[in-house]
């Protein structure tokens, strides 16, 4: 896949970046050199090899999902400057 000068001042359009016409051959010959670099990582043959999500080997540390805390809603709301129901009350700002 190649990219031409109009998909170039195309893609810099979409990106809100202002491509003058003197730098339309820059941008040009930067892309088809990530899209060539791209195309090389899919001549790789990657059968077999699992998924990762890091480099180093790791596990998830994983806990009882127990509540440990709560059901102290009325001192949270104490220093509210309006609470009913153990609720903050605020002004509507939708009418």
């Amino acid at each position: 896949m190649s990219v031409d000068a109009k998909t170039v001042k195309r893609i810099g359009s979409l990106a809100r970046i202002r491509i003058e016409d003197n730098e339309v051959a820059v941008y040009q010959e930067e892309l088809n050199a990530i899209l060539g670099f791209i195309e090389q990582l899919s001549e790789v043959d990657v059968a077999g090899v699992e998924p990762m999500t890091s480099v180093m080997p790791m596990t998830l540390r994983l806990r009882d999902d127990v509540v440990s805390d709560g059901d102290y809603a009325e001192q949270i709301v104490v220093n509210a400057p309006l609470s009913e129901d153990n609720f903050f009350m605020v002004p509507k700002v939708i009418e």
